[in-house]
């Protein structure tokens, strides 16, 4: 059986070296690390993730302002706000909520962030530094950014000699995922769904990342005995064991039969989720260290 990932525990112990950081920052500089959040509409989901990276910043120690604006605003208000906070040296990190309500443009805005304040790191020049190696002054994509730490947790800090198939291309996820890994020096294959014969090449790997958004698509024989399995996927799907209309959340990854095979697996819910916004909070600090001049901790 393999070893289930804690994501919880471990996103607890980032965020524990970011409350030392930020203290240890405000005490040597006097610089308060600062998160914008910037949510448009009042889509329910979205609230609640903007909700609780708010409440996380501000246990973190960050000074935490939250921008709630209402669905009508225009592409032109939304960009001038993103402007005075690109303009305020008290806020280290920008964040607006996706997706942003219909006619609004989300591309333009998020290029628009200062890529030093881009803490969801997908402006197209964090995405660069990123693809050219340069992890000393970009910003990394939360998501792969916190998987990389499970990574890492398991592998140690160099990655030579193994095999990871990342399952999913997209720029959010996938890329980045599999940037991070060859940095690393893993020998990375990107798969996909016009991928020939998945299941073959997802066997050949010692690190299986999978997100590609469809439940339990991974099966137990997809996968190397003893692999390290990440599963980024969330999916809701119907549970009518627990009675009509009720549903639950899986991952892309068959857990209870892929369990049995892999080394080291994560969880949905309480594997990557966790972490997501513990990188958040990881990267404004990053940030925040940044702005004042000084090294930044690594997480």
């Amino acid at each position: 059986m393999a070893t289930v990932i804690d994501g919880k525990q471990v996103a607890g112990s980032v965020i524990e070296t970011v409350k030392m950081a930020t203290a240890a920052l405000e005490k040597q500089s006097g610089v308060k690390a600062g998160l914008a959040v910037v949510i448009v509409g009042d889509d329910p989901a979205s609230h609640a993730y903007v909700n609780s990276k708010s409440k996380m910043a501000k246990e973190s120690g960050f000074k935490s302002v939250q921008h709630t604006l209402p669905a009508e605003t225009t592409q032109e208000e939304l960009a001038a706000l993103v402007s005075s906070l690109n303009a305020d040296p008290s806020i280290h990190g920008i964040l607006v909520q996706l997706p942003l309500p219909k006619p609004l443009n989300s591309e333009p805005i998020i290029q628009s962030i200062l890529p030093e304040k881009d803490v969801d790191g997908l402006h197209v020049v964090n995405a660069g530094k990123l693809a050219t190696g340069d992890l000393a002054t970009g910003l990394v994509s939360c998501t792969p950014a916190g998987a990389m730490v499970f990574v890492r947790r398991v592998h140690g800090e160099d990655l030579s000699g193994l095999n990871a198939v990342v399952i999913g291309r997209s720029n959010l996820f996938g890329k980045p995922m599999a940037q991070l890994l060859l940095n690393a020096n893993a020998t990375v294959t990107i798969a996909h769904s016009r991928t020939k014969d998945l299941p073959a090449v997802c066997r050949n790997a010692d690190i299986l990342v999978a997100a590609v958004g469809r439940p339990e698509m991974v099966k137990a024989d997809w996968v190397k005995p003893g692999a390290t399995v990440i599963d980024v996927g969330i999916n809701r799907v119907a549970a009518p064991e627990k009675g009509e209309g009720k549903t639950r959340l899986v991952g892309d990854v068959a857990f209870a039969e892929v369990e049995k095979v892999a080394g080291v697996i994560t969880p949905v819910p309480g594997g990557v989720g966790p972490m997501t916004i513990a990188m958040l909070m990881a990267n404004t600090v990053i940030a925040a260290y940044r702005s004042a001049g000084q090294t930044p901790p690594i997480f």
